[in-house]
């Protein structure tokens, strides 16, 4: 037979346990969000596919050796914008160099706040992507998952983490 303390505290823990906001590892969990359909111009969206009223779009590209590296050889130069995008907190895509297969030959992410600001309110800019065979580049293409916020993870922080993340960035040999 159990001591009456016992017996007195155990609802009393039960309550606790169940109340919002606790840490408890029953309440948190991770999801990922599926990678969007990559394009040349995108709609950026959110980690629910909502739009973020924000479109990418690659400008366009060419292979080129990188000023500050020239005996690197051919680098794939492109040029991006956004349109409709906040300069301080706005979002950022994947941008892939691919074959003609739409196979990544090299990936990284592009941020808004990285741009400059056009008259018309867009955000433009350019970056290098780095593949190692850059004649097999058909086109550059982008990615619409919003990469600019990822909130904690459960592992990270069981009370306050979880929800649904980015999918994980592109990478070299992933198909898109």
């Amino acid at each position: 037979m159990l001591p009456a303390r016992v017996l007195a505290i155990a609802p009393l823990v039960l309550v606790i346990l169940a109340l919002p906001g606790c840490s408890s590892p029953w309440g948190c969990t991770d999801t990922t969000a599926k990678r969007g359909e990559s394009g040349v111009r995108v709609q950026v969206e959110d980690t629910s596919g909502r739009p973020l009223g924000v479109a990418a779009e690659i400008v366009d590209w060419r292979l080129e050796p990188h000023p500050q590296v020239l005996s690197e050889g051919d680098k794939v130069h492109f040029h991006y914008r956004f349109d409709g995008a906040d300069k301080t907190s706005g979002p950022a895509v994947d941008a892939c160099a691919v074959d003609k297969e739409r196979v990544a030959l090299g990936c990284q992410t592009v941020y808004s706040s990285g741009a400059w600001p056009e008259p018309d309110g867009a955000l433009t800019g350019d970056d290098w992507l780095a593949v190692e065979h850059p004649e097999q580049v058909s086109e550059v293409l982008l990615i619409p998952n919003d990469q600019s916020f990822d909130r904690r993870t459960c592992e990270q922080d069981i009370k306050d983490g979880g929800g649904t993340h980015p999918p994980k960035p592109a990478g070299k040999g992933d198909q898109l």
